[in-house]
C-alpha cells in the first residue's frame, strides 16, 4: 500500500508526542514521572483546596443534565450516542451517579452526617484520591486520541504481538496500555483498555484480561506508598518484587476462570476494527503499513478535539461521582464495621503460621486492598517490622482490583464484568502472588 507523505509526517510526529506524554520516564523535581504527571502536578498545585469545590459543581450540572435525560426526556441526546450513553442511565447507574454527587455536595459544604463526611471515608475520597484522579483522568482523556488514533497501538503492537500473544494471550498492542500504567497512573491504563475494547480493537477476554493484570500503579505512586508506610530504603526491591510477582500471577490467571471463561467477541456496537488482512513481508513492513492505515483513516486536530472532549465530560459526569459513591461506601465498611477483621481471620492464621512478625495487626491490609489501595498502606504505617510492611507494601501493589478506582471503572465501562468476577479476582490475585511475595521478601529483606 502506498501512503503520502503528509500521513507517513503526521503519524510519526503524533505518535512521538504521545510517547514523551504518556510512556517515556523523565527524572523531574527529584523523581521519576512522565510529562504529563508533570502537567498534572502542575494543575493540583495551582488549584490546590479548590479541586474538591470545581468537581462537585461540575458533577452537579451533569447530574442535572441526567435527571432531564434519564427522568423527563430519554431521546434527548438521540443524534449523539455518546452522550446518550453519558446522560440517559440505566436505574443502577444513576444511583450511583446521584449518591456519588451527594456524597461530594456533604463533603465539600461539611454537611451531614460524619459517617460520609469524616476524614476517614468521604474526606478520604473527595480530599485525597478524587482531586489525583480527576486531574490526572482530564489531561489523559483529552489527549488520549493522541495515543490511540493515529497508528502509535499499530506500529508497537504490531511487534510484540509474537512475544505478548502467548505469554498473555493478548495483543501486542496492549503493552501500551501496560506501560501507561507503570509509567503514568493505572486509571489511565484502564481508560484506555476499555476505550480500545469500545472501538473494536479488543475482544471480551482481552480486555478484562488486560484490565484486571496490567492495570499497576505508577511509579510515582508506588513511591508514595513506600515512603507512607515506611520501607522508602527498599523501594527498588519493592518495585522490583511487584513486577515479578505481577507478570508471574498475570501468566497463571490467563489461564483460569474467571478470566479463561470469558467471550472471545468484540463490542456488538462496533464489531471487529483490526484488519488482518494487512500483512506484508516483514515485521517491520506490517507495522508501519497498519500505522499509516490508522493515521491516514484519522480526522487529525478534529478526532483529538472531538473524542478527547467526549472522553472529560464521561469521566467528570459518570466515572467520578460512581467512584465517590463506591469507594466512600467501601471505606465507611471498613473504617465503622468490623466485616474486614472477620474476613482476614484466615489470612492471620496462614500469617502465624509462616512466623511473620505482628500477624494480627497485619492481615486486615491484605483483605482491605479491595476497597481502596492505600489503606493497607495506612494499616502498614502502624507496624514495626520491615518485612510484614514489605509484604503489606507489595502486596497491596500486585493485587490490582481496588473498587475505589479500577474497580469502579470496569463497573461504568461497556466490558462485561461483574462485582463477583472482580471480587474472585481481587482473591485469586492475592492467593497466587503471596508466596512469591513472601519468598523476594524475605530475599531482600529478611524475617
Amino acid at each position: 500500500m502506498h501512503f503520502s507523505l503528509q500521513t507517513k509526517i503526521k503519524m510519526w510526529t503524533i505518535s512521538i508526542i504521545a510517547l514523551l506524554l504518556f510512556i517515556v520516564p523523565v527524572y523531574f523535581n527529584g523523581k521519576w514521572t512522565i510529562i504529563l504527571g508533570i502537567l498534572a502536578d502542575y494543575i493540583l498545585v495551582g488549584l490546590e483546596g479548590f479541586i474538591p469545590t470545581i468537581i462537585t459543581i461540575v458533577m452537579t450540572v451533569f447530574l442535572l443534565l441526567t435527571i432531564y435525560g434519564t427522568m423527563i426526556n430519554r431521546n434527548i441526546f438521540k443524534h449523539s450516542r455518546p452522550l446518550k450513553d453519558i446522560f440517559v442511565l440505566s436505574w443502577l447507574w444513576f444511583i450511583l451517579r446521584f449518591i456519588g454527587t451527594v456524597f461530594a455536595i456533604m463533603v465539600v459544604t461539611e454537611t451531614g452526617p460524619e459517617l460520609i463526611t469524616s476524614d476517614l471515608t468521604g474526606g478520604t475520597m473527595m480530599n485525597s484520591l478524587v482531586p489525583i484522579l480527576a486531574t490526572w483522568l482530564l489531561l489523559a482523556a483529552f489527549l488520549m486520541p493522541l495515543l490511540m488514533n493515529f497508528g502509535l497501538m499499530e506500529l508497537v503492537g504490531t511487534f510484540l504481538e509474537p512475544i505478548i500473544r502467548p505469554l498473555f494471550k493478548v495483543p501486542g498492542r496492549s503493552s501500551i496500555d501496560a506501560m501507561a500504567s507503570w509509567m503514568g497512573s493505572s486509571p489511565v491504563g484502564v481508560m484506555i483498555t476499555t476505550q480500545q475494547y469500545e472501538k473494536g480493537y479488543y475482544t471480551k477476554r482481552e480486555a478484562f484480561i488486560i484490565a484486571t493484570n496490567f492495570s499497576v500503579l505508577s511509579i510515582p505512586f508506588s513511591l508514595v506508598i513506600a515512603t507512607f508506610i515506611g520501607i522508602e530504603q527498599y523501594f527498588l526491591q519493592f518495585y522490583l518484587s511487584m513486577a515479578i510477582a505481577c507478570i508471574i500471577t498475570a501468566l497463571v490467571m490467563v489461564r483460569i476462570p474467571p478470566l479463561s471463561n470469558k467471550e472471545e467477541t468484540y463490542y456488538e456496537v462496533t464489531g471487529k476494527q483490526i484488519d488482518e488482512r494487512d500483512v506484508e513481508n516483514t515485521m517491520v513492513k506490517t507495522a508501519k503499513t497498519r500505522a499509516y492505515k490508522k493515521a491516514e483513516e484519522s480526522d487529525g486536530a478534529k478526532s483529538v478535539i472531538k473524542d478527547g472532549t467526549i472522553n472529560v465530560i464521561d469521566i467528570y459526569g459518570g466515572l467520578i461521582p460512581v467512584v465517590i459513591a463506591i469507594g466512600t461506601l467501601a471505606l465507611i465498611v471498613a473504617e465503622y464495621t468490623p466485616v474486614f477483621t472477620y474476613l482476614s481471620y484466615p489470612v492471620q492464621f496462614i500469617l502465624t503460621l509462616l512466623n511473620v512478625p505482628e500477624a494480627a495487626a497485619a492481615a486486615p491490609a491484605f483483605i482491605i486492598g479491595v476497597t481502596d489501595m492505600f489503606l493497607p498502606s495506612v494499616i502498614g504505617a502502624g507496624i514495626e517490622s520491615d518485612f510484614t510492611k514489605f509484604l503489606i507494601a507489595v502486596m497491596s501493589l500486585t493485587q490490582i482490583i481496588y473498587f475505589s478506582e479500577v474497580g469502579a471503572l470496569l463497573l461504568k465501562s461497556k466490558i462485561p464484568v461483574s462485582v463477583w468476577e472482580l471480587i474472585a479476582i481481587f482473591i485469586l490475585r492475592t492467593i497466587i502472588s503471596f508466596p512469591i511475595i513472601f519468598v523476594l521478601a524475605l530475599l531482600f529483606v529478611g524475617m
